[in-house]
């Protein structure tokens, strides 16, 4: 099983959206909704440049603009997060049914490691994050270190995502692919099976996915 973090098994965009505007006022602007969405499922590096056009602001210092959103994000996920619905339920069946399971996320080690007082460490048999792999989302490579660190072929495995640059990244990889919206609306494309919220979703949902393709 792979997870995605952000949106997905927290509601920590609402977090990076109280962030990134805060940042934008420190600035002196104002981040476009437009912008805000595009950031959704990126990367800080992709993110940081899609505020720094959107501010009109292309000679901002990166470094600054991310050590100072890493510090507020910190400081507001040492907070506590909220589960997504279902979400927690989900990866203790996961858990309790000895699947090897990876978080799979844009967001860098620094952050991650503050959110796994809320997900949980024991949770996961390893940690994917943004700043770590050799292309981030939507490149496949950050589904794919995954299962190599799990030494699950990625055909088998499940990943879950809430963006279309998480889908996208997710699909490319080779894995199936579960999709629950959380800031984006997400549109039916083929092999990723889109769904309201993961409260149904169990282990036997998930051995499904295998059947109906080998039925």
């Amino acid at each position: 099983m792979l997870f995605d973090m952000d949106g997905t098994l927290v509601d920590s965009e609402k977090v990076w959206d109280v962030a990134l505007h805060e940042l934008a006022a420190h600035a002196g602007g104002t981040l476009s909704l437009a912008a805000r969405h595009a950031m959704v499922g990126s990367s800080m590096r992709v993110s940081m440049r899609i505020l720094r056009d959107d501010l009109g602001q292309p000679d901002r210092d990166e470094a600054a603009d991310v050590a100072w959103i890493e510090g507020r994000v910190e400081e507001l996920f040492a907070a506590g997060l909220v589960w997504r619905p279902g979400a927690m339920e989900l990866l203790r069946a996961v858990r309790a049914a000895g699947l090897p399971t990876a978080l799979v996320t844009s967001t860098g080690r620094r952050l991650v490691e503050v959110a796994l007082g809320t997900l949980g460490r024991d949770n996961f048999d390893a940690v994917v994050c943004g700043d770590e792999v050799s292309a981030p989302k939507p490149d496949p490579a950050p589904y794919r270190r995954a299962a190599e660190l799990l030494g699950v072929p990625i055909d088998q495995c499940v990943a879950i995502e809430d963006s279309p640059t998480g889908m996208t990244s997710a699909l490319a990889s080779g894995a199936r692919v579960i999709a629950v919206p959380a800031e984006l609306e997400l549109p039916p494309t083929d092999g990723v099976h889109v769904r309201e919220s993961l409260v149904g979703v169990d282990v036997a949902f998930l051995g499904s996915l295998f059947t109906e393709v080998t039925a």
